[in-house]
Formats: C-alpha cells, structure tokens, sequence
C-alpha cells in the first residue's frame, strides 16, 4: 500500500507550509487525485486519519477532489472528459489520445492558523 507514503510525504510537505508561514496549526488539507495517479482515495483517506495523529495536522481535515481524466485526440483535436478507461476518440474513433488532466495528485490548498 503506497498511500502510506505518500501520506507520509503530505504531511511532511504540509508542516513545512506551515512551519514556513509560522503557523501553529493546519485546519484543511485539500489535494487533487487523478483517476489514473494509481492511488486509491479511500485508502489514502485511511492511511492520513491514522498517520496525522502527534503531527499539525492532527486535527486537519482531508479534503480530497477526484480528477476525471481529461484527453485531447491528436487528430481532430476534441478534448473532453473520457468517461471509462476506453483510449479511444468518441467523435473520429482514433486512439491517437493526449491525457492532459487526471494523472498526477497534486496539493491544492492548506487552511493553517
């Protein structure tokens, strides 16, 4: 379970923030996880509830927003949300599929006080 780790280095990034804005505290910690990023957001979720205990973000909620995947077809440019892990274009059918949005996590937004 790789979600260990990357709570780990969230919360490590997360008091850092912190640290650097002289903040005593995190209130809200808001991350992006794409579809396709391979991690598993309810695992994620219970890896952080366990893991921010003793830490500033004991008391900091996890915010998670889920990133469709977002693709633009490279050879008649349509770009939209690709609903099913189906590469293929529904508007000319090639598979020739740029992903432009939905396979990174990303942190979003920190609430410290």
């Amino acid at each position: 379970m790789h979600e260990l780790a990357i709570v780990q280095d969230l919360v490590a990034l997360c008091e850092k923030n912190a640290k650097q804005n002289n903040a005593k505290e995190i209130e809200l910690v808001e991350i992006k996880v794409g579809r396709l990023s391979g991690v598993e957001p309810h695992y994620l979720q219970s890896c952080y509830d366990v893991f921010k205990e003793g830490t500033m973000c004991a008391n900091a909620e996890l915010k998670i927003h889920l990133q469709e995947i977002v693709v633009k077809c490279e050879k008649c440019d349509f770009e939209d949300i690709l609903e099913k892990n189906h590469f293929v274009c529904p508007k000319c059918g090639s598979s020739s599929l740029e992903v432009i949005d939905g396979e990174e996590l990303y942190l979003m937004r920190l609430t410290m006080k």
